[in-house]
């Protein structure tokens, strides 16, 4: 039976935490040299208790090993009795604390909160065959380059690629058969995949190598995915993630998804705002290449478009004022001229900042079919109606970049600055970083913003590849400065909805 290594952190263990189970108690642990500050404070992760307890004994005995000097000096994480599964066991539970969350009261969604349990069941025995090996695969793949890239450690990254071949050849495999492709483990070691490609930088350009893969596993397993809570976030990650590729791309959906839009609850915050995403996608589509000049149907189909527009922009309006109240943004008093945007959680900022990017597309392609009914029909009132348009454009970025210092954890509720964390140590865990990726890319390529705003969301996606190690925030703030296509709705893939939460607020 396989045990998770006790970080002897007092009161509670944070990786059997992370793990959702009982912690086993403390395992004798290696010995190691520590040549960098940033591996020491990773390793080194015992408190000292107030009372002298055997538990403190053995760790204060572990910090006189720990500072033992070593021999060797060929990398900064060499090791001495130090095998790659525990530095992989440390990797696991540092990714699942900065890249999973469930129903904790902390958080207003799920992001892969299935996974930690699910990655434990298959390492204990508890499911057999391939694709349990090549799940556990994928997680060492992704937990090891996350912890690579935090601690700037190139031998952990070699680990991790060479884990991601093995997941990626058993994936293969498993996709060669419909028992084993349609199981939970096959579509969580692709989105595990997916999740290392934008980790380690890997993507070329916007276009995921795992795409055609969604599409066709989300196919394949049919309604009954929908069915179980773990189906559901699997789902959703995946549909959210062929959503962004197809527009990205200009393409449309190989297979018809509109029984997946009848499944979606209305009602459901984050249903409501994927059901209007969905929607646009495809009004997106169909006004992406407008031919020139408009002939009597085309001008007909121009005007249903228009039309259409405007009422998904109402439907964006009734889902803000719809909220429950611990939703709505707060204002308050920037350090210098104006204000800025708090919230309850930095999560609710993120979907906020999501809601801002929908908004956003609705009102430019608004704009631009006001310009192009104008042109046709020399009515006047069509180019104030393009101006009403740019003007609510300008509004979403203007609130977009008012949220961001409290997003990217600079200020407090209150709007109080907050003090730099400990070095080596992010202001926000990882995958609130990763699910304001593409909104906040989105709003910096419509070539919109101003200078100044330019400037801030640049320096907000460099944060997130910088400080939280995730490469694709990198490419996608070089990308602006070169002609590209940007998506016609943002990725919304991190937004499950954690059941029972809007009940309770």
């Amino acid at each position: 039976m396989y045990h998770v290594q006790c970080d002897e952190a007092l009161p509670d263990c944070r990786n059997c935490m992370v793990y959702g189970r009982p912690c086993p108690g403390y395992r004798q642990d290696t010995i190691f040299r520590h040549e960098t500050q940033k591996v020491k404070q990773l390793m080194q992760r015992a408190t000292q208790s107030p009372t002298e307890s055997p538990r403190s004994k053995r760790s204060d005995s572990l910090d006189s090993a720990r500072q033992s000097p070593s021999p060797s000096s060929s990398s900064s994480l060499s090791l001495r009795r130090l095998d790659d599964s525990t530095w992989e066991e440390r990797a696991v539970c540092y990714f699942f604390d900065q890249y999973t969350t469930r129903d904790q009261g902390d958080e207003c969604l799920s992001h892969l909160g299935f996974l930690p349990s699910l990655y434990a069941v298959c390492r204990d025995g508890g499911r057999g065959g391939s694709v349990s090996s090549c799940l556990q695969w994928a997680v060492g793949a992704t937990a090891l380059v996350t912890l690579s890239n935090q601690v700037k450690a190139p031998s952990l990254m070699l680990q991790a690629r060479d884990r991601y071949g093995m997941a990626l050849r058993g994936l293969r495999q498993a996709l060669e058969s419909r028992e084993q492709a349609v199981k939970d483990e096959t579509f969580s070691t692709m989105v595990l995949l997916s999740l290392f490609e934008d980790i380690s930088g890997d993507r070329k350009g916007l276009t995921s190598s795992h795409t055609a893969g969604f599409e066709f596993l989300v196919k394949l397993r049919g309604e009954s995915q929908l069915g179980h809570a773990q189906g559901r976030d699997l789902f959703s990650f995946a549909y959210a993630h062929t959503h962004i590729e197809i527009l990205a791309l200009g393409e449309r959906p190989r297979y018809n998804t509109d029984w997946i839009l009848e499944q979606l609850n209305k009602s459901d915050p984050i249903h409501g705002l994927m059901l209007i995403a969905s929607k646009l996608s495809q009004l997106a589509l169909e006004t992406s290449s407008i031919p020139q000049p408009l002939d009597a149907n085309l001008l007909r189909r121009v005007f249903e478009w228009h039309d259409a527009g405007r009422a998904m922009d109402t439907e964006l309006t009734q889902w803000s004022e719809a909220l429950p109240e611990q939703w709505l943004p707060l204002v308050v008093d920037a350090p210098t001229d104006g204000s800025l945007l708090t919230y309850q959680r930095i999560s609710i900022a993120g979907i906020w900042i999501y809601y801002w990017a929908i908004r956003l597309i609705v009102q430019k392609i608004m704009a631009e079919l006001s310009r192009t009914l104008a042109s046709a029909t020399g009515d006047g009132a069509l180019l104030q109606g393009e101006q009403d348009a740019l003007g609510i454009c300008h509004e979403m970025i203007s609130a977009t970049c008012r949220s961001i210092p409290f997003a990217f954890g600079h200020i407090d509720l209150q709007g109080n600055p907050i003090p730099p964390p400990p070095e080596g140590k992010p202001r926000i865990r990882g995958f609130l970083g990763y699910i304001m990726l593409w909104p906040l890319w989105y709003i910096l390529s419509c070539g919109m913003a101003t200078p100044a705003q330019t400037d801030q969301i640049r320096s907000a996606l460099g944060q997130v590849g910088s400080a939280l190690g995730i490469r694709l925030a990198l490419m996608l703030a070089q990308e602006c400065d070169m002609p590209t296509t940007a998506p016609s709705i943002p990725d919304l893939s991190q937004f499950v909805p954690v059941m029972g939460q809007f009940s309770q607020m």
